[in-house]
């Protein structure tokens, strides 16, 4: 005498099971990796911000009162000067309410030998933030939930600040 077995319907359980829980992990992974993606490109516009903002001094175009007082308090912010960004560092604050998304603070290390008074790196170092933040809100098209100059800077799941330069 034999004896049947049935696993005609296991297979198909076995097998919506492992679509299931594949289907979990992708979609873990995907949330992930797009935050991680999110981050990378916003750095990747801070560096191109910086860069621009280390070097667009000398080649700017002032209006009259902001020339005139840099010609009298900041002289050496109207020539070329030999700027360089040394790195860009992030530092993760946490969630924050006000504006649901995790607030980000950016600290942008730089170094030049031209730059000699507070004053000038003050200047100098505004000027780098200001283009970091810019490039930001450019990059995720955030302009307009943002004052003119661009602080804070948003993205989808972030909101960019940025600290002093640090200058080395």
């Amino acid at each position: 005498m034999q004896i049947k077995t049935e696993n005609k319907g296991q297979i198909s359980i076995e097998f919506i099971l492992l679509i299931g829980l594949s289907f979990v992990i992708i979609l873990s992974l995907a949330t992930f990796l797009n935050n991680e993606n999110e981050l990378n490109i916003a750095m990747a516009a801070a560096r191109d911000g910086a860069i621009e903002g280390a070097t667009i001094d000398g080649v700017a175009i002032y209006p009259k009162n902001s020339f005139d007082d840099y010609i009298l308090n900041n002289q050496i912010l109207t020539i070329p000067s030999s700027v360089k960004i040394i790195k860009i560092e992030k530092i993760n604050n946490g969630y924050h309410n006000v504006y649901n998304r995790t607030r980000i603070q950016l600290r942008v290390y730089a170094s030049c030998p031209d730059l000699k008074t507070t004053s000038d790196k003050n200047s100098a170092g505004d000027r780098i933030n200001f283009y970091v933040r810019k490039s930001i809100a450019s990059s995720f098209k955030t302009e307009n939930l943002s004052n003119n100059l661009f602080n804070p800077s948003f993205s989808t799941n972030y909101v960019f600040t940025t600290a002093n330069v640090q200058w080395v």
